[in-house]
């Protein structure tokens, strides 16, 4: 009946327009969860090379990094430790081990990649003292705060390398007491003071290998 046609047809209209006015441009709800998954996981994507960037430039900047285990601390330590970093002129950082081990290849402290395992933190520093001289203070405060190693350039260092490097005057603190105790030629004095961290590394290395067999 002419009735019955009519209310069919408006039925048919109102379905059609309900379609295509929903707001995904006529696709259906399954399609479009699946286009904001993709864009999702290319941002994340975007955030994890973003992140393996920045770790890469610390390691190849860094002369000595430090790992340990920070389980079962809380903000506030984490927060205390970040904040005696900053004043002895070390950084901390907390990061996937996965993309920190991707950010690793290719640099000198390499080695550390091993030590990545579990809830890790990574402390580092210009100035081969700084990160071990934090780090191992605040062990001696924190017993949740494991040192597991770390590495000074191409050189690996256990714990006991960590804590002998600790044992060792800053940078800052030579330089002091060089300046004060000018007994050799200025060259000589030079010569000491800008030493390569390698060669440091190498007698840390060797007083930890003897610690350990004593």
């Amino acid at each position: 009946m002419p009735g019955d046609r009519h209310q069919s047809r408006v039925m048919r209209d109102l379905a059609l327009s309900s379609s295509v006015d929903d707001g995904t441009g006529g696709m259906s709800q399954p399609a479009v969860a699946s286009t904001a998954k993709r864009k999702e996981q290319r941002v994340d994507r975007a955030a994890k090379q973003e992140s393996i960037t920045t770790l890469n430039d610390v390691f190849k900047a860094s002369s000595v990094v430090v790992v340990a285990h920070y389980a079962g601390l809380t903000v506030a330590q984490m927060q205390n430790l970040r904040s005696q970093a900053r004043q002895a002129g070390a950084s901390v950082k907390v990061a996937k081990n996965r993309l920190a081990k991707i950010a690793l290849e290719g640099t000198d402290v390499a080695s550390i990649a091993t030590l990545l395992k579990g809830p890790t933190v990574i402390a580092y520093s210009g100035d081969p003292i700084a990160a071990p001289k934090v780090t191992s203070g605040f062990a001696k405060a924190n017993e949740k705060f494991v040192i597991l190693g770390g590495a000074m350039g191409k050189t690996a260092l256990n714990p006991d390398g960590v804590k002998a490097l600790a044992s060792l005057p800053s940078l800052d603190e030579l330089r002091a007491k060089l300046v004060g105790l000018i007994v050799a030629p200025a060259t000589k004095v030079a010569q000491v003071v800008n030493a390569p961290a390698a060669k440091l590394a190498r007698v840390v290395q060797a007083y930890a290998t003897k610690s350990e067999s004593a």
